[in-house]
C-alpha cells in the first residue's frame, strides 16, 4: 500500500489508538496512526502517569513525616517541587521513548497533525488524505469545566494541576470523583490545606457506599475537608486568591480552585457527524463489538459512552484489532473492568456495587473484612476492608477494597469475578503471608462459612 494508505488508519494514539496499532501489526496488517500530540495521550502526558507519580511523591512525604511511628528518626524539610516535576517528567520521558520505539519496532507509520475524519474510509490531514480498509475513532477526552466557569488564571483544570511550579497552601477542588480526590491527597501531602466541593451526597460517589464511607473518614483524619450534596454556585478571582461560591451561601477563599468535574469525548469539529457517524452528547456510538453505524468504522477509549479508563482503552484496541483480523475476541465485559483511585487510602473495584446489584438480584449477600485484622496491613497502620458482594445462591458479582496499596490486589478481585467463582472455589486457594492479598482469601474463608481472623 501507499505511504497513505493503509489496513487501519487510527485517529489518536492514546492508549488505545496505540493498543490497537500494535496488535494488529503483529497480526500482518498495516497501520497509520493520526496523532497531534505524542504518543501515549493524555494518560502518558496529561493523566495516569504523571498524577500517579505524583501521588508517589506524597507517599514518600508523607513516610518522612511519619517516620517515628515506625522507629525512624525522620522530618520532613518540604517539597521541592522542581524536583518532583524532574521526577515526573522523567517517568514520562523513559515510557514515551518505549513507545516511540515500540511504533518504529511495528512498522506503524506515525502521522504528526489535527486529523479529521472526511469519509468512511478517510482522515484529512493538513490537506493529506489517508485512506484505509477500516478506520478506528480514538481521539479521547479532555477536562471538561462547567457553564460559565471559565478556566484562567487561579481556576484550573488536571492539565495545569500537573505542571505547578509551586505548592498551595489554600486549595478548592470542584469534584470528589477519581481527579478530585486524588488531587486533594497529593496537595494535602504536600502541606496544603484542601476543601473539596461534591454536589452528589459523597466522595467517589460511582462506587460503593462503603469505600465513599471509608475514604471520608480517612480524609477526616488526614485533615482534608469536604462538602458534599451542595451545588458550585460561581468562582471570583483576584490578583492572589480565587474565592468559590457554595449554593449554601458559604465561601472559600483559595490560592487556586481546581475544577475536576469529569472528563469530556474529544469530538468536536473532528468531522464525525458531518461523516454520518452517529453520536450522543458527543460520545461515539457502538456496538458491543465497538463498531459505529458506518462500515468499517470502530470507536474505542474515552469516547465511546462507558468508564473513561486508560486500561478500558487499551483492551478495547486490542479488542478491534483482532475484530478486523477476523479473529473473532470475546466481547469485553464492562463491569469486569478494574476501577482503582490511587489517593490515601487507595480504593478499587471490580463488578457490581451493592446497590447495582440488588438492582440486578433483587437481594444479595454481602461481607466486609476488616484490615484491621491483617498482618501486613497492621506493619503498614493501613486501615480499610474488602467488600465481596455475591448473588443470592449464584456467584461472587462485585468486590470492593479500601486502604494503602489495594490498587495491587485487584488483579486477584478480577480473576474471582470473570471466573464466576464461588465462596467455595476461593477459600481453599492459599494466600502468602503476611500480605494483603490475605484479606481476600479471609473474606472468602468468611463467606464460606468458616471465618477465622474476622472480628465481631
Amino acid at each position: 500500500m501507499s505511504d497513505t494508505s493503509a489496513d487501519l488508519v487510527i485517529l489518536g494514539g492514546g492508549s488505545g489508538g496505540y493498543a490497537c496499532a500494535f496488535r494488529a501489526a503483529e497480526l500482518g496488517l498495516s497501520v497509520i496512526v493520526v496523532e497531534k500530540d505524542k504518543l501515549g495521550g493524555t494518560c502518558l502526558h496529561r493523566g495516569c502517569i504523571p498524577t500517579k507519580a505524583l501521588l508517589h511523591a506524597a507517599e514518600i512525604a508523607d513516610n518522612v513525616r511519619e517516620g517515628d511511628q515506625f522507629g525512624v528518626k525522620s522530618s520532613l524539610e518540604g517539597i521541592d517541587i522542581n524536583g518532583v516535576n524532574s521526577y515526573k517528567d522523567g517517568v514520562i520521558s523513559q515510557l514515551y521513548k518505549g513507545l516511540q520505539g515500540l511504533a518504529k519496532l511495528n512498522k506503524v507509520q506515525m502521522v504528526e497533525g489535527t486529523g479529521t475524519f472526511v469519509a468512511p474510509n478517510a482522515v484529512d490531514v493538513n490537506g493529506t488524505r489517508y485512506t484505509g480498509k477500516n478506520v478506528v475513532l480514538a481521539s479521547g477526552s479532555y477536562a471538561k469545566s462547567l457553564p460559565g466557569l471559565d478556566i484562567g488564571g487561579r481556576i484550573i483544570t488536571s492539565d495545569q494541576a500537573l505542571n505547578l511550579d509551586y505548592v498551595p497552601e489554600r486549595v478548592v477542588v470542584l469534584g470528589g470523583g477519581v481527579i478530585g480526590v486524588e488531587f486533594a491527597s497529593v496537595w494535602r501531602s504536600f502541606g496544603a490545606e484542601v476543601t473539596i466541593v461534591e454536589a452528589l451526597p459523597r466522595l467517589v460517589p460511582l462506587e460503593d457506599e462503603y469505600a465513599s464511607k471509608q475514604l471520608e473518614r480517612a480524609f477526616r483524619k488526614r485533615g482534608i475537608k469536604f462538602k458534599t450534596g451542595v451545588r458550585f454556585t460561581g468562582a471570583t478571582q483576584t490578583g492572589d486568591a480565587v474565592t468559590v461560591s457554595l449554593e449554601s451561601g458559604e465561601q472559600f477563599e483559595a490560592d487556586l480552585l481546581l475544577v475536576a468535574v469529569g472528563r469530556g469525548p474529544n469530538t468536536a469539529a473532528m468531522g464525525y457527524e458531518e461523516a454520518g457517524v452517529n453520536m450522543d452528547r458527543g460520545f461515539v456510538l457502538t456496538d458491543d463489538r465497538l463498531r459505529t453505524n458506518l462500515p468499517n468504522v470502530y470507536a474505542v477509549g474515552d469516547i465511546v459512552p462507558g468508564l473513561q479508563l486508560a486500561h478500558r482503552g487499551f483492551q478495547q484496541g486490542i479488542f478491534v484489532a483482532e475484530q478486523i483480523a477476523g479473529q473473532n475476541p470475546k466481547v469485553i465485559d464492562e463491569a469486569g473492568i478494574p476501577r482503582v483511585t490511587y489517593c490515601k487510602p487507595e480504593v478499587a473495584s471490580v463488578g457490581l456495587t451493592e446497590a447495582a446489584a440488588k438492582q440486578r438480584y433483587g437481594s444479595v449477600e454481602t461481607l466486609v473484612y476488616d484490615l484491621a485484622g491483617n498482618g501486613k496491613s497492621k506493619i503498614l497502620k493501613t486501615s480499610g476492608g474488602v467488600k465481596v458482594i455475591k448473588a443470592p445462591d449464584g456467584p461472587v458479582v462485585g468486590m470492593t477494597l479500601v486502604g494503602e496499596r489495594v490498587g495491587e490486589l485487584i488483579g486477584e478481585a478480577q480473576l474471582i469475578y470473570g471466573w464466576e467463582a464461588y465462596p467455595e472455589d476461593v477459600a481453599p486457594l492459599i494466600h502468602a503471608h503476611p500480605t494483603q492479598t490475605e484479606a481476600i482469601g479471609e473474606a472468602f474463608l468468611a463467606l464460606a462459612g468458616k471465618p477465622l481472623h474476622v472480628h465481631g
